[in-house]
Protein backbone atom coordinates (compact mmCIF):
# COMPACT_ATOMS: atom_id res chain seq x y z
CA UNK A 1 0.00 0.00 0.00
CA UNK A 2 1.67 3.25 -1.15
CA UNK A 3 1.65 6.63 1.22
CA UNK A 4 -1.32 7.91 -0.89
CA UNK A 5 -3.44 5.77 -0.01
CA UNK A 6 -3.73 8.00 3.10
CA UNK A 7 -4.46 11.03 1.34
CA UNK A 8 -7.91 9.44 -0.99
CA UNK A 9 -11.37 10.96 0.24
CA UNK A 10 -13.56 8.69 2.78
CA UNK A 11 -17.07 9.01 2.76
CA UNK A 12 -19.42 8.23 5.16
CA UNK A 13 -23.08 7.44 5.79
CA UNK A 14 -24.19 11.43 6.97
CA UNK A 15 -21.81 14.26 6.61
CA UNK A 16 -18.94 15.41 4.52
CA UNK A 17 -16.83 13.23 3.34
CA UNK A 18 -13.35 13.41 4.61
CA UNK A 19 -10.22 14.51 2.00
CA UNK A 20 -7.70 12.07 3.37
CA UNK A 21 -7.83 9.20 6.25
CA UNK A 22 -6.47 11.37 8.87
CA UNK A 23 -7.78 12.48 11.54
CA UNK A 24 -7.25 14.95 14.72
CA UNK A 25 -7.16 12.78 17.60
CA UNK A 26 -9.22 14.51 20.99
CA UNK A 27 -6.97 15.51 22.93
CA UNK A 28 -7.05 17.46 26.08
CA UNK A 29 -5.20 20.25 27.10
CA UNK A 30 -6.53 22.91 29.50
CA UNK A 31 -6.48 26.13 27.41
CA UNK A 32 -10.49 26.50 27.68
CA UNK A 33 -11.86 29.45 29.74
CA UNK A 34 -12.83 28.42 33.12
CA UNK A 35 -16.28 28.72 32.48
CA UNK A 36 -15.50 26.14 29.53
CA UNK A 37 -15.99 29.20 26.59
CA UNK A 38 -13.72 29.00 23.58
CA UNK A 39 -10.11 31.02 24.41
CA UNK A 40 -8.13 32.47 21.58
CA UNK A 41 -5.32 29.32 22.77
CA UNK A 42 -7.69 26.63 22.36
CA UNK A 43 -8.85 28.32 18.43
CA UNK A 44 -5.26 28.73 17.50
CA UNK A 45 -4.26 25.38 18.47
CA UNK A 46 -7.15 23.61 16.43
CA UNK A 47 -7.26 26.05 13.76
CA UNK A 48 -3.68 25.56 12.98
CA UNK A 49 -3.98 22.05 12.95
CA UNK A 50 -7.12 22.38 10.68
CA UNK A 51 -4.07 24.43 7.98
CA UNK A 52 -2.13 21.43 8.61
CA UNK A 53 -4.26 19.19 6.60
CA UNK A 54 -6.17 17.27 8.65
CA UNK A 55 -9.45 15.42 7.07
CA UNK A 56 -11.31 15.54 10.08
CA UNK A 57 -10.21 18.20 13.08
CA UNK A 58 -11.46 17.41 16.74
CA UNK A 59 -11.91 19.28 19.80
CA UNK A 60 -10.75 17.88 22.77
CA UNK A 61 -14.01 16.29 25.31
CA UNK A 62 -16.51 18.90 25.75
CA UNK A 63 -18.21 18.25 29.04
CA UNK A 64 -21.87 18.39 28.55
CA UNK A 65 -22.69 19.09 32.25
CA UNK A 66 -20.88 21.82 34.43
CA UNK A 67 -20.58 19.05 36.82
CA UNK A 68 -19.09 16.53 34.24
CA UNK A 69 -15.61 18.15 33.82
CA UNK A 70 -13.17 16.42 33.73
CA UNK A 71 -10.19 18.47 34.30
CA UNK A 72 -9.27 22.38 34.59
CA UNK A 73 -9.51 24.50 31.49
CA UNK A 74 -11.86 21.66 29.76
CA UNK A 75 -13.82 22.86 27.18
CA UNK A 76 -17.72 23.07 27.00
CA UNK A 77 -20.91 22.35 25.62
CA UNK A 78 -23.52 22.49 28.28
CA UNK A 79 -24.58 26.29 28.16
CA UNK A 80 -25.91 28.29 25.67
CA UNK A 81 -23.22 30.79 26.34
CA UNK A 82 -20.82 28.18 24.72
CA UNK A 83 -22.31 28.88 20.90
CA UNK A 84 -20.65 31.94 19.79
CA UNK A 85 -16.88 30.63 20.74
CA UNK A 86 -17.42 26.95 18.74
CA UNK A 87 -19.39 28.86 16.08
CA UNK A 88 -16.34 30.57 15.38
CA UNK A 89 -14.05 27.43 15.66
CA UNK A 90 -16.51 25.63 13.81
CA UNK A 91 -16.33 28.18 10.80
CA UNK A 92 -12.68 28.26 10.72
CA UNK A 93 -12.02 24.53 10.56
CA UNK A 94 -14.41 24.25 7.91
CA UNK A 95 -12.95 27.12 5.71
CA UNK A 96 -9.68 24.93 5.45
CA UNK A 97 -11.29 21.92 4.15
CA UNK A 98 -11.78 19.79 7.32
CA UNK A 99 -14.74 18.08 8.25
CA UNK A 100 -15.36 20.10 11.87
CA UNK A 101 -16.22 17.77 15.02
CA UNK A 102 -17.06 17.90 18.54
CA UNK A 103 -16.31 15.19 21.20
CA UNK A 104 -18.70 15.12 23.89
CA UNK A 105 -18.23 13.69 27.57
CA UNK A 106 -19.18 13.79 30.93
CA UNK A 107 -16.40 12.16 33.51
CA UNK A 108 -18.72 10.56 35.71
CA UNK A 109 -16.48 9.55 38.90
CA UNK A 110 -13.38 11.01 37.70
CA UNK A 111 -14.83 14.95 37.92
CA UNK A 112 -12.51 16.18 40.44
CA UNK A 113 -14.59 17.00 43.66
CA UNK A 114 -12.53 20.12 44.19
CA UNK A 115 -13.23 21.49 40.63
CA UNK A 116 -17.05 20.67 40.32
CA UNK A 117 -17.43 21.80 43.69
CA UNK A 118 -19.83 18.94 44.64
CA UNK A 119 -19.44 14.80 45.19
CA UNK A 120 -18.72 13.34 41.59
CA UNK A 121 -21.42 11.00 39.78
CA UNK A 122 -21.08 7.25 39.18
CA UNK A 123 -23.51 4.72 37.63
CA UNK A 124 -23.52 3.16 41.39
CA UNK A 125 -22.15 4.27 44.99
CA UNK A 126 -18.36 4.24 44.39
CA UNK A 127 -15.96 4.59 47.28
CA UNK A 128 -12.30 4.69 45.60
CA UNK A 129 -13.54 8.48 43.83
CA UNK A 130 -16.14 8.96 46.65
CA UNK A 131 -18.73 9.25 43.90
CA UNK A 132 -22.35 8.56 44.34
CA UNK A 133 -24.78 6.83 42.63
CA UNK A 134 -26.95 8.79 39.58
CA UNK A 135 -30.59 8.06 40.26
CA UNK A 136 -33.08 7.05 37.89
CA UNK A 137 -34.12 10.91 36.68
CA UNK A 138 -30.68 11.70 36.80
CA UNK A 139 -29.62 8.93 34.63
CA UNK A 140 -32.20 10.45 31.83
CA UNK A 141 -31.33 13.85 32.21
CA UNK A 142 -27.86 12.56 31.54
CA UNK A 143 -28.92 10.89 27.96
CA UNK A 144 -31.23 14.36 27.29
CA UNK A 145 -28.24 16.52 28.21
CA UNK A 146 -25.26 14.86 25.82
CA UNK A 147 -28.50 15.15 23.11
CA UNK A 148 -28.48 18.72 23.89
CA UNK A 149 -24.98 19.42 23.77
CA UNK A 150 -25.52 17.57 20.11
CA UNK A 151 -28.08 20.35 19.40
CA UNK A 152 -25.80 23.14 20.65
CA UNK A 153 -23.07 22.30 18.53
CA UNK A 154 -24.95 21.52 15.33
CA UNK A 155 -26.22 25.19 16.04
CA UNK A 156 -22.50 26.17 15.95
CA UNK A 157 -22.04 25.25 12.78
CA UNK A 158 -20.36 21.39 13.25
CA UNK A 159 -20.44 18.65 11.02
CA UNK A 160 -21.02 16.50 13.92
CA UNK A 161 -19.77 14.99 17.28
CA UNK A 162 -18.31 12.31 18.55
CA UNK A 163 -19.64 10.58 21.98
CA UNK A 164 -16.81 9.70 24.42
CA UNK A 165 -17.45 6.51 25.54
CA UNK A 166 -13.84 5.32 26.28
CA UNK A 167 -11.03 5.54 29.06
CA UNK A 168 -13.01 5.11 31.98
CA UNK A 169 -15.29 8.34 32.30
CA UNK A 170 -18.86 8.45 32.69
CA UNK A 171 -20.19 6.01 29.73
CA UNK A 172 -17.56 3.59 29.88
CA UNK A 173 -18.38 2.85 33.68
CA UNK A 174 -21.83 2.59 32.57
CA UNK A 175 -20.60 0.03 29.94
CA UNK A 176 -18.26 -1.46 32.60
CA UNK A 177 -19.30 -4.99 34.90
CA UNK A 178 -16.97 -3.71 37.80
CA UNK A 179 -18.18 -0.42 38.17
CA UNK A 180 -22.04 -0.76 37.18
CA UNK A 181 -23.75 -2.30 39.80
CA UNK A 182 -26.99 -0.78 39.24
CA UNK A 183 -30.32 -3.07 39.20
CA UNK A 184 -32.51 -1.33 36.89
CA UNK A 185 -32.59 -0.96 33.09
CA UNK A 186 -29.17 0.61 33.07
CA UNK A 187 -27.36 -2.35 35.03
CA UNK A 188 -27.11 -5.79 35.06
CA UNK A 189 -27.07 -7.69 30.95
CA UNK A 190 -24.44 -6.00 29.12
CA UNK A 191 -27.46 -5.09 26.94
CA UNK A 192 -28.88 -3.25 29.86
CA UNK A 193 -25.19 -1.26 30.72
CA UNK A 194 -25.14 -0.04 26.48
CA UNK A 195 -28.64 1.25 27.26
CA UNK A 196 -27.61 4.91 27.67
CA UNK A 197 -25.04 4.53 24.94
CA UNK A 198 -27.51 3.60 22.89
CA UNK A 199 -30.40 5.69 23.81
CA UNK A 200 -27.83 9.02 23.34
CA UNK A 201 -26.62 7.87 19.99
CA UNK A 202 -30.76 7.21 19.21
CA UNK A 203 -31.19 10.79 20.57
CA UNK A 204 -28.88 12.80 18.82
CA UNK A 205 -29.60 10.98 15.25
CA UNK A 206 -33.33 12.19 15.83
CA UNK A 207 -33.17 15.62 16.79
CA UNK A 208 -30.31 16.66 14.93
CA UNK A 209 -30.28 17.12 10.69
CA UNK A 210 -30.22 14.31 8.65
CA UNK A 211 -26.73 15.36 7.50
CA UNK A 212 -25.18 15.64 11.13
CA UNK A 213 -22.41 13.15 11.23
CA UNK A 214 -22.31 10.49 14.80
CA UNK A 215 -19.23 8.72 15.73
CA UNK A 216 -18.36 7.11 19.05
CA UNK A 217 -15.33 6.59 20.92
CA UNK A 218 -14.91 2.94 22.72
CA UNK A 219 -11.83 1.74 24.38
CA UNK A 220 -11.59 -2.15 24.14
CA UNK A 221 -10.65 -2.89 27.80
CA UNK A 222 -8.85 -1.79 31.16
CA UNK A 223 -11.44 0.89 33.53
CA UNK A 224 -13.17 -2.42 34.05
CA UNK A 225 -14.14 -3.26 30.84
CA UNK A 226 -14.55 -6.87 28.94
CA UNK A 227 -12.90 -6.86 25.81
CA UNK A 228 -15.79 -9.49 24.28
CA UNK A 229 -19.04 -7.31 25.44
CA UNK A 230 -16.94 -4.03 23.72
CA UNK A 231 -16.09 -5.95 20.51
CA UNK A 232 -20.34 -7.57 20.52
CA UNK A 233 -21.45 -3.70 20.99
CA UNK A 234 -19.09 -2.30 18.70
CA UNK A 235 -20.83 -5.20 16.00
CA UNK A 236 -24.06 -3.86 16.69
CA UNK A 237 -23.66 -0.17 16.81
CA UNK A 238 -22.64 -0.33 13.38
CA UNK A 239 -24.27 -2.83 11.75
CA UNK A 240 -27.68 -1.01 12.92
CA UNK A 241 -26.60 1.81 11.68
CA UNK A 242 -26.52 4.00 14.96
CA UNK A 243 -23.38 5.83 14.05
CA UNK A 244 -21.22 6.73 10.97
CA UNK A 245 -18.17 5.60 12.57
CA UNK A 246 -16.26 3.89 15.52
CA UNK A 247 -13.16 5.19 16.94
CA UNK A 248 -11.44 2.45 19.11
CA UNK A 249 -9.00 3.93 21.33
CA UNK A 250 -6.15 0.98 21.82
CA UNK A 251 -3.77 2.77 23.59
CA UNK A 252 -0.99 0.77 20.81
CA UNK A 253 -2.57 -0.08 17.50
CA UNK A 254 0.02 -3.20 17.35
CA UNK A 255 -1.09 -4.26 21.26
CA UNK A 256 -2.23 -8.06 22.13
CA UNK A 257 -5.27 -8.32 24.20
CA UNK A 258 -4.84 -8.20 27.72
CA UNK A 259 -8.17 -10.50 28.08
CA UNK A 260 -6.65 -14.50 27.30
CA UNK A 261 -9.39 -15.56 25.46
CA UNK A 262 -8.11 -13.67 22.78
CA UNK A 263 -4.88 -14.89 23.20
CA UNK A 264 -2.64 -15.51 19.69
CA UNK A 265 -4.70 -12.48 17.89
CA UNK A 266 -4.26 -8.89 17.85
CA UNK A 267 -6.39 -5.90 19.49
CA UNK A 268 -6.58 -4.38 16.22
CA UNK A 269 -7.94 -7.45 14.67
CA UNK A 270 -10.78 -8.29 16.68
CA UNK A 271 -12.32 -4.49 15.30
CA UNK A 272 -11.27 -4.95 11.66
CA UNK A 273 -13.11 -8.58 11.17
CA UNK A 274 -16.16 -7.16 12.47
CA UNK A 275 -18.93 -6.82 9.71
CA UNK A 276 -19.05 -2.46 10.03
CA UNK A 277 -22.24 -1.76 7.87
CA UNK A 278 -22.19 1.57 6.66
CA UNK A 279 -19.95 2.84 9.11
CA UNK A 280 -16.20 3.87 8.96
CA UNK A 281 -13.71 2.21 11.29
CA UNK A 282 -10.52 3.94 12.89
CA UNK A 283 -7.84 3.65 15.79
CA UNK A 284 -5.75 5.41 17.62
CA UNK A 285 -2.69 4.27 19.54
CA UNK A 286 0.97 5.27 19.09
CA UNK A 287 0.41 6.36 15.27
CA UNK A 288 3.22 8.16 14.96
CA UNK A 289 4.71 7.81 11.39
CA UNK A 290 3.00 7.38 7.81
CA UNK A 291 4.60 4.15 7.86
CA UNK A 292 2.16 3.38 11.26
CA UNK A 293 -0.42 5.01 10.00
CA UNK A 294 -0.24 3.04 6.46
CA UNK A 295 0.30 0.02 8.68
CA UNK A 296 -3.19 0.25 10.26
CA UNK A 297 -5.50 1.27 6.89
CA UNK A 298 -3.37 -2.62 6.05
CA UNK A 299 -4.88 -4.11 8.69
CA UNK A 300 -8.60 -3.09 7.31
CA UNK A 301 -9.15 0.18 8.86
CA UNK A 302 -10.76 2.93 7.23
CA UNK A 303 -8.90 6.46 8.81
CA UNK A 304 -6.11 6.73 11.97
CA UNK A 305 -6.15 9.61 14.32
CA UNK A 306 -2.96 11.33 15.44
CA UNK A 307 -2.55 12.21 18.94
CA UNK A 308 1.10 12.86 19.94
CA UNK A 309 2.38 13.14 16.57
CA UNK A 310 0.11 16.03 15.44
CA UNK A 311 0.85 17.62 19.01
CA UNK A 312 4.45 17.89 17.64
CA UNK A 313 3.89 18.80 14.27
CA UNK A 314 0.32 20.85 13.18
CA UNK A 315 0.81 19.91 9.26
CA UNK A 316 1.60 16.38 10.37
CA UNK A 317 -0.16 15.17 7.41
CA UNK A 318 1.30 17.69 4.80
CA UNK A 319 4.37 16.19 5.86
CA UNK A 320 3.68 13.02 5.43
CA UNK A 321 2.15 13.47 2.25
CA UNK A 322 5.22 15.23 1.36
CA UNK A 323 7.33 12.51 2.55
CA UNK A 324 6.17 8.83 2.98
CA UNK A 325 9.39 8.74 5.36
CA UNK A 326 8.72 10.95 7.36
CA UNK A 327 8.98 10.80 11.09
CA UNK A 328 8.19 13.54 13.87
CA UNK A 329 10.70 15.39 15.88
CA UNK A 330 12.55 12.79 18.40
CA UNK A 331 11.08 13.05 22.39
CA UNK A 332 12.34 15.41 24.70
CA UNK A 333 10.93 18.69 22.94
CA UNK A 334 11.57 21.99 23.85
CA UNK A 335 8.80 24.50 25.15
CA UNK A 336 9.92 26.87 22.05
CA UNK A 337 8.99 23.85 19.40
CA UNK A 338 5.71 23.63 21.25
CA UNK A 339 5.19 27.06 21.22
CA UNK A 340 5.60 27.17 17.36
CA UNK A 341 3.60 24.52 16.85
CA UNK A 342 0.40 26.39 18.53
CA UNK A 343 0.43 25.80 22.09
CA UNK A 344 -0.12 27.95 24.84
CA UNK A 345 1.95 28.12 28.15
CA UNK A 346 -0.90 26.26 29.60
CA UNK A 347 -0.96 23.10 26.67
CA UNK A 348 2.85 22.93 27.43
CA UNK A 349 2.73 22.56 31.17
CA UNK A 350 0.20 20.01 30.72
CA UNK A 351 2.40 18.09 28.68
CA UNK A 352 5.20 18.18 31.39
CA UNK A 353 3.33 15.68 32.79
CA UNK A 354 3.75 13.48 30.16
CA UNK A 355 7.29 11.29 30.82
CA UNK A 356 10.21 12.59 28.46
CA UNK A 357 8.06 14.74 26.54
CA UNK A 358 9.07 18.15 27.14
CA UNK A 359 12.76 18.64 27.78
CA UNK A 360 13.58 19.16 31.69
CA UNK A 361 15.89 21.64 31.00
CA UNK A 362 13.43 23.82 29.81
CA UNK A 363 10.98 22.92 32.43
CA UNK A 364 11.30 26.55 33.77
CA UNK A 365 12.06 28.81 31.28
Amino acid sequence: MSSSTLFTPLTFAHGPAMKNRLMLAPLTNTQSHADGRMSDEEFKWLTMRAEGGFGLTMTCAAHIQRTGQGFPGQMGCWSDDHIEGLTRLAAAIKAQGSVAVVQLHHAGMRSPAELIGEAPVCPSDNEEFEARALTGAEVEQLVEDFIAGAIRVEIAGFDGVEIHGAHGYVLAQFLSPEVNQRTDQWGGSAENRARIVVDILKGVRARCGADFQLGLRLSPERFGLDTGEIRDLAQRLMTEGLIDYLDMSLWDVRKAPMDEAFAGQSLISLFTGLDRGAARLGVAGKVMSPADAEWCLEQGCDFVLIGRGAILHHDWPKLAAADPAFRPIALPVTREHLHREGLSDRFVTYMQAWKGFVAEEMAEA
